[in-house]
Protein backbone atom coordinates (compact mmCIF):
# COMPACT_ATOMS: atom_id res chain seq x y z
CA UNK A 1 0.00 0.00 0.00
CA UNK A 2 1.20 3.57 -0.46
CA UNK A 3 2.56 5.88 2.07
CA UNK A 4 -0.17 8.80 2.49
CA UNK A 5 2.78 10.87 4.34
CA UNK A 6 4.24 11.43 0.70
CA UNK A 7 1.05 13.29 -0.52
CA UNK A 8 -0.26 14.77 2.92
CA UNK A 9 0.44 18.76 2.44
CA UNK A 10 -1.24 22.32 1.54
CA UNK A 11 -3.07 20.18 -1.74
CA UNK A 12 -4.74 17.65 0.60
CA UNK A 13 -5.70 20.23 3.18
CA UNK A 14 -7.18 22.26 -0.11
CA UNK A 15 -9.27 19.52 -0.92
CA UNK A 16 -10.25 19.01 2.43
CA UNK A 17 -11.30 22.59 3.18
CA UNK A 18 -13.65 22.82 -0.10
CA UNK A 19 -17.23 22.04 1.99
CA UNK A 20 -16.06 25.29 4.39
CA UNK A 21 -14.91 27.17 1.03
CA UNK A 22 -18.51 26.35 -0.15
CA UNK A 23 -20.22 27.14 2.30
CA UNK A 24 -18.98 30.16 2.81
CA UNK A 25 -19.09 31.25 -1.26
CA UNK A 26 -23.18 30.03 -1.27
CA UNK A 27 -23.20 32.66 2.27
CA UNK A 28 -22.17 35.67 0.50
CA UNK A 29 -23.42 35.27 -2.97
CA UNK A 30 -26.46 37.70 -4.16
CA UNK A 31 -27.37 39.22 -6.89
CA UNK A 32 -26.09 43.01 -6.78
CA UNK A 33 -27.85 45.63 -8.59
CA UNK A 34 -25.65 46.19 -11.49
CA UNK A 35 -25.67 41.81 -11.76
CA UNK A 36 -29.42 42.76 -11.61
CA UNK A 37 -29.70 45.11 -14.46
CA UNK A 38 -27.62 42.63 -16.99
CA UNK A 39 -30.25 40.08 -16.47
CA UNK A 40 -32.94 42.19 -17.31
CA UNK A 41 -31.75 43.68 -20.36
CA UNK A 42 -30.64 39.86 -21.21
CA UNK A 43 -34.52 38.99 -20.86
CA UNK A 44 -35.47 41.70 -22.62
CA UNK A 45 -33.33 40.79 -25.18
CA UNK A 46 -30.57 43.25 -25.68
CA UNK A 47 -28.34 40.70 -25.67
CA UNK A 48 -27.87 38.88 -28.87
CA UNK A 49 -25.41 36.03 -27.63
CA UNK A 50 -23.71 35.03 -24.13
CA UNK A 51 -20.16 34.89 -24.26
CA UNK A 52 -18.91 31.90 -22.01
CA UNK A 53 -14.66 32.85 -21.45
CA UNK A 54 -12.00 31.14 -18.97
CA UNK A 55 -8.71 29.30 -19.49
CA UNK A 56 -7.84 25.63 -17.90
CA UNK A 57 -10.65 24.44 -15.58
CA UNK A 58 -11.66 28.34 -15.44
CA UNK A 59 -13.03 27.07 -18.85
CA UNK A 60 -14.38 23.75 -18.33
CA UNK A 61 -16.52 25.06 -15.25
CA UNK A 62 -18.38 26.79 -17.62
CA UNK A 63 -19.91 23.83 -19.58
CA UNK A 64 -23.25 23.20 -17.19
CA UNK A 65 -23.65 27.06 -16.91
CA UNK A 66 -24.18 26.72 -21.23
CA UNK A 67 -26.12 24.13 -20.93
CA UNK A 68 -28.55 25.48 -18.78
CA UNK A 69 -28.34 29.03 -21.09
CA UNK A 70 -29.09 26.84 -24.07
CA UNK A 71 -31.91 25.02 -22.46
CA UNK A 72 -33.38 28.32 -21.49
CA UNK A 73 -33.62 29.53 -25.06
CA UNK A 74 -30.22 31.82 -24.95
CA UNK A 75 -27.63 32.07 -27.61
CA UNK A 76 -24.56 31.16 -25.61
CA UNK A 77 -21.03 31.30 -26.79
CA UNK A 78 -17.98 29.21 -24.92
CA UNK A 79 -14.66 29.89 -25.99
CA UNK A 80 -11.46 29.76 -24.66
CA UNK A 81 -10.03 32.85 -24.01
CA UNK A 82 -7.29 32.63 -25.95
CA UNK A 83 -9.14 31.81 -28.72
CA UNK A 84 -11.67 34.67 -28.34
CA UNK A 85 -9.21 37.49 -28.45
CA UNK A 86 -6.77 36.76 -30.98
CA UNK A 87 -9.78 35.02 -33.44
CA UNK A 88 -13.27 35.97 -32.60
CA UNK A 89 -12.61 39.44 -31.29
CA UNK A 90 -14.82 40.82 -33.19
CA UNK A 91 -17.58 39.30 -30.77
CA UNK A 92 -16.92 42.32 -28.65
CA UNK A 93 -19.76 44.40 -28.88
CA UNK A 94 -22.94 46.20 -27.32
CA UNK A 95 -24.70 42.78 -28.31
CA UNK A 96 -22.83 40.60 -26.65
CA UNK A 97 -22.36 39.99 -22.72
CA UNK A 98 -19.57 38.17 -21.33
CA UNK A 99 -19.14 35.60 -18.66
CA UNK A 100 -15.56 35.57 -17.34
CA UNK A 101 -14.49 32.88 -15.36
CA UNK A 102 -10.43 33.47 -13.75
CA UNK A 103 -9.48 32.46 -10.43
CA UNK A 104 -6.90 34.86 -9.48
CA UNK A 105 -8.14 37.38 -12.03
CA UNK A 106 -5.10 38.40 -13.67
CA UNK A 107 -4.02 35.81 -16.00
CA UNK A 108 -2.17 37.20 -19.15
CA UNK A 109 -5.32 36.27 -21.43
CA UNK A 110 -7.68 37.81 -19.33
CA UNK A 111 -5.56 41.24 -18.62
CA UNK A 112 -5.30 40.74 -22.82
CA UNK A 113 -9.34 40.53 -22.81
CA UNK A 114 -10.29 43.53 -20.61
CA UNK A 115 -7.72 45.38 -22.74
CA UNK A 116 -9.17 44.45 -26.35
CA UNK A 117 -12.70 45.09 -25.16
CA UNK A 118 -12.44 48.64 -23.83
CA UNK A 119 -15.92 48.13 -22.10
CA UNK A 120 -17.75 47.38 -25.40
CA UNK A 121 -19.22 44.58 -23.74
CA UNK A 122 -20.61 44.28 -20.40
CA UNK A 123 -18.77 41.38 -18.58
CA UNK A 124 -19.92 39.50 -15.34
CA UNK A 125 -16.58 38.26 -13.58
CA UNK A 126 -16.60 34.94 -11.77
CA UNK A 127 -13.32 35.03 -9.85
CA UNK A 128 -11.79 34.18 -6.29
CA UNK A 129 -9.77 37.64 -6.09
CA UNK A 130 -11.71 40.84 -5.40
CA UNK A 131 -9.18 43.07 -6.42
CA UNK A 132 -7.61 41.44 -9.61
CA UNK A 133 -8.01 43.73 -12.86
CA UNK A 134 -11.02 41.23 -13.83
CA UNK A 135 -13.06 41.79 -10.75
CA UNK A 136 -12.69 45.80 -10.49
CA UNK A 137 -12.65 46.12 -14.89
CA UNK A 138 -16.13 43.67 -14.79
CA UNK A 139 -19.43 45.41 -14.64
CA UNK A 140 -20.91 42.65 -12.41
CA UNK A 141 -18.64 40.43 -9.97
CA UNK A 142 -19.96 37.29 -8.52
CA UNK A 143 -16.93 36.26 -5.93
CA UNK A 144 -15.94 32.62 -5.06
CA UNK A 145 -14.49 32.32 -1.20
CA UNK A 146 -12.27 29.18 -1.60
CA UNK A 147 -9.63 31.61 0.08
CA UNK A 148 -5.82 31.14 -0.43
CA UNK A 149 -4.86 27.56 -2.61
CA UNK A 150 -1.72 25.87 -2.83
CA UNK A 151 -1.28 24.89 -6.55
CA UNK A 152 -4.14 22.72 -8.32
CA UNK A 153 -7.73 24.01 -8.59
CA UNK A 154 -10.02 22.53 -6.39
CA UNK A 155 -11.63 25.09 -4.01
CA UNK A 156 -11.45 27.74 -6.86
CA UNK A 157 -13.03 24.94 -9.02
CA UNK A 158 -16.09 23.68 -6.87
CA UNK A 159 -16.89 26.98 -5.92
CA UNK A 160 -16.88 28.58 -9.00
CA UNK A 161 -19.29 25.57 -10.56
CA UNK A 162 -21.77 26.89 -7.23
CA UNK A 163 -21.27 30.49 -8.32
CA UNK A 164 -22.08 30.02 -11.60
CA UNK A 165 -24.79 27.26 -10.59
CA UNK A 166 -26.39 30.93 -8.81
CA UNK A 167 -25.65 33.09 -11.79
CA UNK A 168 -27.25 30.90 -14.03
CA UNK A 169 -30.74 30.90 -12.04
CA UNK A 170 -29.70 34.69 -11.87
CA UNK A 171 -29.36 35.14 -15.50
CA UNK A 172 -32.53 33.24 -16.59
CA UNK A 173 -34.38 35.26 -13.54
CA UNK A 174 -35.51 31.72 -11.63
CA UNK A 175 -36.25 32.14 -7.83
CA UNK A 176 -33.08 32.83 -5.93
CA UNK A 177 -34.48 31.39 -2.65
CA UNK A 178 -35.10 27.71 -4.15
CA UNK A 179 -31.88 27.87 -5.48
CA UNK A 180 -29.84 28.94 -2.03
CA UNK A 181 -31.78 25.85 -0.50
CA UNK A 182 -31.00 23.47 -2.64
CA UNK A 183 -27.01 24.52 -2.87
CA UNK A 184 -27.05 24.12 0.51
CA UNK A 185 -27.43 20.22 0.16
CA UNK A 186 -24.19 20.52 -1.36
CA UNK A 187 -21.36 21.22 1.22
CA UNK A 188 -22.78 18.53 3.60
CA UNK A 189 -22.57 15.84 0.77
CA UNK A 190 -18.67 16.96 -0.13
CA UNK A 191 -17.68 16.11 3.22
CA UNK A 192 -19.19 13.10 3.55
CA UNK A 193 -17.08 11.87 0.59
CA UNK A 194 -14.31 13.38 1.86
CA UNK A 195 -14.69 11.44 5.23
CA UNK A 196 -13.46 8.67 3.65
CA UNK A 197 -10.59 9.81 1.43
CA UNK A 198 -7.89 7.86 3.03
CA UNK A 199 -9.60 4.73 2.26
CA UNK A 200 -10.82 6.14 -1.24
CA UNK A 201 -7.37 6.56 -1.86
CA UNK A 202 -5.65 3.19 -0.56
CA UNK A 203 -8.49 1.31 -3.00
CA UNK A 204 -7.65 3.47 -6.21
CA UNK A 205 -4.25 2.97 -5.59
CA UNK A 206 -4.29 -0.96 -6.33
CA UNK A 207 -6.92 -0.17 -8.88
CA UNK A 208 -4.17 1.91 -10.90
CA UNK A 209 -1.33 -0.55 -10.29
CA UNK A 210 0.19 -0.66 -13.63
CA UNK A 211 -1.80 1.53 -15.51
CA UNK A 212 -0.35 3.63 -18.33
CA UNK A 213 -3.57 4.89 -20.17
CA UNK A 214 -6.41 6.95 -18.08
CA UNK A 215 -9.65 8.27 -19.80
CA UNK A 216 -12.20 10.34 -18.45
CA UNK A 217 -15.88 10.56 -20.27
CA UNK A 218 -18.73 11.54 -19.94
CA UNK A 219 -21.51 13.47 -21.56
CA UNK A 220 -23.67 16.61 -21.03
CA UNK A 221 -22.79 18.80 -17.81
CA UNK A 222 -20.22 16.05 -16.40
CA UNK A 223 -17.60 17.23 -19.48
CA UNK A 224 -16.61 19.76 -16.49
CA UNK A 225 -15.29 17.03 -14.97
CA UNK A 226 -13.98 15.25 -17.48
CA UNK A 227 -11.98 18.54 -18.86
CA UNK A 228 -11.07 19.60 -15.57
CA UNK A 229 -10.12 15.72 -14.33
CA UNK A 230 -7.69 15.27 -17.16
CA UNK A 231 -5.96 18.42 -16.57
CA UNK A 232 -5.77 18.32 -13.01
CA UNK A 233 -4.39 14.72 -12.68
CA UNK A 234 -1.34 15.97 -15.41
CA UNK A 235 -0.86 19.13 -13.21
CA UNK A 236 -0.78 16.78 -9.71
CA UNK A 237 0.69 13.43 -10.46
CA UNK A 238 2.30 14.04 -13.65
CA UNK A 239 0.57 11.49 -15.14
CA UNK A 240 -1.00 11.62 -18.42
CA UNK A 241 -4.64 11.43 -19.07
CA UNK A 242 -7.08 12.49 -21.52
CA UNK A 243 -10.91 13.44 -21.53
CA UNK A 244 -13.46 13.31 -24.31
CA UNK A 245 -17.01 12.78 -24.42
CA UNK A 246 -18.53 9.48 -24.44
CA UNK A 247 -19.64 9.37 -27.92
CA UNK A 248 -16.21 10.33 -29.04
CA UNK A 249 -14.47 7.71 -26.81
CA UNK A 250 -16.27 5.16 -29.10
CA UNK A 251 -15.22 6.60 -32.29
CA UNK A 252 -11.35 5.37 -32.62
CA UNK A 253 -10.09 5.63 -28.50
CA UNK A 254 -12.11 2.27 -28.06
CA UNK A 255 -9.22 0.59 -29.63
CA UNK A 256 -6.39 1.63 -26.70
CA UNK A 257 -8.57 -1.15 -24.79
CA UNK A 258 -6.15 -2.75 -22.79
CA UNK A 259 -5.38 -4.05 -19.29
CA UNK A 260 -3.28 -1.09 -18.81
CA UNK A 261 -5.61 1.19 -20.24
CA UNK A 262 -8.35 2.57 -17.61
CA UNK A 263 -11.57 4.41 -18.18
CA UNK A 264 -13.44 6.25 -15.85
CA UNK A 265 -17.11 6.53 -17.17
CA UNK A 266 -19.30 9.33 -15.27
CA UNK A 267 -23.14 8.10 -15.35
CA UNK A 268 -24.27 11.86 -15.66
CA UNK A 269 -27.71 13.40 -15.77
CA UNK A 270 -30.87 10.85 -16.69
CA UNK A 271 -30.81 11.80 -20.05
CA UNK A 272 -28.18 9.94 -21.32
CA UNK A 273 -27.21 7.65 -18.25
CA UNK A 274 -28.10 4.50 -20.20
CA UNK A 275 -26.20 5.54 -22.98
CA UNK A 276 -22.63 6.31 -20.39
CA UNK A 277 -23.46 3.02 -18.41
CA UNK A 278 -23.75 0.67 -21.43
CA UNK A 279 -20.32 2.20 -22.87
CA UNK A 280 -19.44 1.16 -19.33
CA UNK A 281 -20.61 -2.12 -19.46
CA UNK A 282 -19.07 -2.56 -23.31
CA UNK A 283 -15.61 -1.88 -21.92
CA UNK A 284 -15.81 -4.65 -19.25
CA UNK A 285 -17.25 -7.05 -21.45
CA UNK A 286 -14.25 -6.54 -23.92
CA UNK A 287 -11.90 -7.15 -20.78
CA UNK A 288 -11.33 -3.52 -20.55
CA UNK A 289 -10.63 -1.73 -16.96
CA UNK A 290 -13.36 1.27 -16.09
CA UNK A 291 -15.55 2.36 -13.38
CA UNK A 292 -18.65 4.59 -13.46
CA UNK A 293 -19.13 7.36 -11.22
CA UNK A 294 -22.52 8.39 -9.97
CA UNK A 295 -24.69 7.79 -6.94
CA UNK A 296 -25.16 4.41 -7.77
CA UNK A 297 -21.11 3.92 -8.94
CA UNK A 298 -19.39 0.82 -9.37
CA UNK A 299 -17.31 1.02 -5.52
CA UNK A 300 -16.93 3.29 -2.72
CA UNK A 301 -14.53 5.85 -4.49
CA UNK A 302 -17.14 6.26 -7.20
CA UNK A 303 -20.65 6.19 -5.75
CA UNK A 304 -21.67 9.50 -4.70
CA UNK A 305 -24.29 11.07 -2.34
CA UNK A 306 -27.70 12.25 -3.89
CA UNK A 307 -27.80 15.74 -4.57
CA UNK A 308 -30.32 17.45 -6.94
CA UNK A 309 -29.26 16.63 -10.83
CA UNK A 310 -27.55 20.15 -11.64
CA UNK A 311 -25.30 20.09 -8.63
CA UNK A 312 -23.55 16.78 -9.81
CA UNK A 313 -20.95 18.82 -11.60
CA UNK A 314 -19.81 19.74 -7.93
CA UNK A 315 -19.39 16.14 -6.85
CA UNK A 316 -18.07 14.27 -9.61
CA UNK A 317 -14.78 15.92 -9.19
CA UNK A 318 -13.93 14.21 -6.46
CA UNK A 319 -13.03 10.96 -7.35
CA UNK A 320 -10.94 12.57 -9.85
CA UNK A 321 -9.14 14.00 -6.67
CA UNK A 322 -8.82 10.99 -4.84
CA UNK A 323 -7.02 9.20 -8.42
CA UNK A 324 -4.63 12.53 -8.12
CA UNK A 325 -3.91 11.57 -4.75
CA UNK A 326 -3.38 7.94 -5.61
CA UNK A 327 -1.29 8.55 -8.29
CA UNK A 328 0.95 10.89 -6.78
CA UNK A 329 1.71 8.02 -3.45
CA UNK A 330 2.44 5.65 -5.72
CA UNK A 331 4.66 7.35 -8.08
CA UNK A 332 6.23 8.47 -4.23
CA UNK A 333 5.92 12.55 -5.12
CA UNK A 334 4.05 15.10 -3.23
CA UNK A 335 0.93 15.43 -4.88
CA UNK A 336 -0.37 18.75 -6.38
CA UNK A 337 3.38 20.26 -6.40
CA UNK A 338 4.29 22.29 -9.25
CA UNK A 339 8.15 22.23 -10.91
CA UNK A 340 7.73 23.86 -14.53
CA UNK A 341 4.01 25.77 -14.26
CA UNK A 342 2.70 28.09 -12.06
CA UNK A 343 -0.42 28.66 -9.90
CA UNK A 344 -1.29 31.87 -12.08
CA UNK A 345 -0.19 31.74 -16.01
CA UNK A 346 1.14 35.57 -17.17
CA UNK A 347 3.03 34.43 -20.26
CA UNK A 348 0.53 34.06 -23.37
Amino acid sequence: MPDLRMIEGQYVRDILDQPSALEKTLTNLGSPRDLKRLAAKLNRGQFERIVLTGMGSSFHVLHPLNLALVAAGFTSVPIETSELIHYANRLFDAKTLVVAVSQSGKSAEMVRLLAMNRRQSPIIAVTNSPRSPLATGANATLLTQAGKEFSVSCKTYVTALLALRWLGDVLCERNLRRTRQELAQTPLAVECYLDNWKENVRSLAGQLTRIRHLFLVGRGASLAAVGTGALIIKESAHFHAEGMSSAAFRHGPLEMLSRETFVLVFAGDPKTKELNDRLWQDIREKDGKAEIVGETGSGLPYCLPAVPTSHLPILEILPVQMITLALAASRGREAGRFELASKITTVE
